[in-house]
């Protein structure tokens, strides 16, 4: 999945979603079979698309069933509300009824979920050099590690995604906007397509697995509530990959929660890994991890001690944070001093490279572009959109419509219009959202669920340290926290699009699975 920077109606917060990316070119073999989709389309009618065809993952062949289609969710009433579409892969040996089941899905909020399908998990992915460009004609390759030597995997279109639509009154619903573009709205939708999926394919009795990455992970801690306490799924596990529970830990809203400076001391450590792998820093060491806990520790203890001493802070003592700061972030001492010590994440992106007029990737800073404004204040795109989104969307569309013979007369929507999205909790929140207390009450209510938390280096909009805080301060008992394993790559937000790390990533993950049910 993916994260594009999407503008939210709230005190203008800014958020993203999810990419991937491929390496080694075996050619996968598919064949179409059983093809019902309808020719017109019909939003009240689930519709699906039968083919088979098989993957190499790290050697081993692997026969599946691919099913492509939409499901159809309907109110009290049994009249048609949503249409989510979806993208199911089942191996073909064994018995079903045993083998894991994984729900993944982007984030945005808004975002479909060709990011991990393409570029993680499926088994065929589009083609990417790393932080190199590629251009048309676009091509996808065999996945060698496609997640389905673990498990059977079914990728989710959030609402207004994809090939999904609200079935509004004027299709012959009764679906409204507002229903499914919003925190809880949207949880309950996936919850309840989860529950009917495991109907429709009779799954109810495999161990099952939730894949969110970026605002995916914030939805997997309402989901993972919901199917638990209200509807009697019990989950094996839930996977995060690119972490934010909580929106008062981004440094983008930072100036919208003045006297809260705990965002920049999160975000420092991805800073410090961003300039060493730019070699901006004064004293570039050999060693990223060694760095990365020297600054871990500074931007908790003396950073956040001269923080929390606000206008009190004396001279000398504000002199030597800045110097500190110039030699984990490579900026200029005068800039420094000019924020007040306190640098957003996209100042950072703007500043590291001014010197070049250029600017660094924010989901993932190893990609950099010229500046728009090169004195401008923030960074006006991502770099790193502008490498893959068209090879993203081209391989997509045409993979979906040939090899798994669904989409006719259909538009896929990467990115879809959640209006004003609703930020409000129906139990109510802070001037932040944050749906800790979700994640925390799921892990209570079941003490045998694990949960693994996957973030990369590089990542500046969902920094890595802010995740494992958010994990280390999750208000369960203390013994919970062994239920919690954290990974790291030499990544971004997109692990996978760095392809040794896709690899780690892999292995890490289909570890975790097999080590839990």
């Amino acid at each position: 999945m993916k994260t594009k920077t999407i503008l939210l109606n709230l005190s203008a917060l800014i958020f993203l979603s999810c990419t991937l990316h491929a390496q080694t070119q075996k050619e996968t073999t598919t064949i179409k079979v059983d093809i019902k989709q309808d020719s017109i389309i019909n939003y009240k009618k689930s519709q699906k698309s039968v083919t088979h065809g098989s993957v190499t993952v790290e050697g081993n062949k692997i026969n599946y069933e691919a099913v492509a289609g939409t499901l159809i969710l309907k109110n009290s009433l049994d009249t048609p509300t949503l249409s989510m579409s979806y993208i199911a892969y089942f191996k073909e040996e064994g018995d079903a009824a045993q083998r894991p089941l994984t729900f993944i899905y982007n984030g945005g909020p808004g975002s479909a979920t060709i990011w991990l399908h393409m570029g993680a998990w499926g088994p065929q992915r589009v083609y990417l050099d790393d932080t190199s460009r590629t251009k048309a004609p676009y091509k996808t390759v065999n996945n060698d590690y496609s997640l389905l030597d673990a498990s059977d995997l079914v990728f989710i279109d959030a609402p207004g995604t994809g090939f999904g639509e609200v079935i509004t009154k004027e299709k012959g619903g009764a679906g409204k906007p507002e229903d499914f573009f919003g925190i809880d709205q949207d949880a309950h939708a996936f919850a309840n397509f989860i529950t009917q999926f495991l109907s429709d394919f009779n799954r109810w009795n495999s161990p099952k697995y939730l894949f969110g990455e970026s605002y995916g992970t914030f939805r997997s801690a309402v989901v993972s509530n919901i199917l638990q306490s209200q509807e009697n799924v019990g989950l094996n596990g839930v996977i995060l990959l690119s972490q934010l529970l909580t929106y008062g830990n981004m440094t983008d809203a930072a100036k919208e929660n003045p006297g809260d400076d705990q965002s920049y001391q999160l975000a420092l450590p991805s800073y410090a890994a961003t300039a060493w792998y730019h070699h901006k820093l004064p004293n570039q060491p050999e060693n990223l991890e060694s760095l990365l806990k020297e600054v871990e520790h500074f931007a908790m203890n003396e950073y956040a001690q001269a923080l929390n001493q606000g206008s009190m802070l004396d001279s000398t003592a504000f002199n030597n944070i800045a110097e500190k700061l110039h030699n984990y972030t490579g900026l200029p001492v005068a800039y420094i001093k000019k924020a007040n010590l306190r640098i957003t994440g996209p100042q950072f992106e703007q500043s590291l490279l001014s010197d070049e007029s250029k600017i660094t990737g924010r989901l993932d800073a190893r990609f950099s572009g010229a500046a728009i404004d090169p004195l401008g204040e923030y960074a006006d795109y991502d770099p790193m959109d502008s490498y893959i989104d068209a090879a993203f969307a081209a391989t997509f569309n045409n993979y979906v419509r040939t090899d798994l013979g669904f989409g006719k007369g259909m538009k896929y929507k990467v990115f879809g219009d959640i209006h004003s999205w609703d930020f409000k909790r129906q139990q109510g929140f802070g001037i932040f959202p944050n749906v800790m207390n979700d994640l925390a009450q799921a892990m209570i209510y079941n003490p045998d669920l694990k949960v693994m938390l996957n973030m990369g280096y590089f990542d500046l909009g969902t920094p890595y340290f802010e995740g494992m805080y958010e994990m280390h301060h999750l208000p369960v008992p203390n013994e919970l926290q062994k239920n919690i394993e954290f990974h790291t790559y030499y990544s971004g937000h997109m692990v996978y699009l760095h392809p040794e790390s896709l690899k780690q990533l892999h292995d890490n993950v289909a570890k975790f699975i097999n080590d839990t049910h």
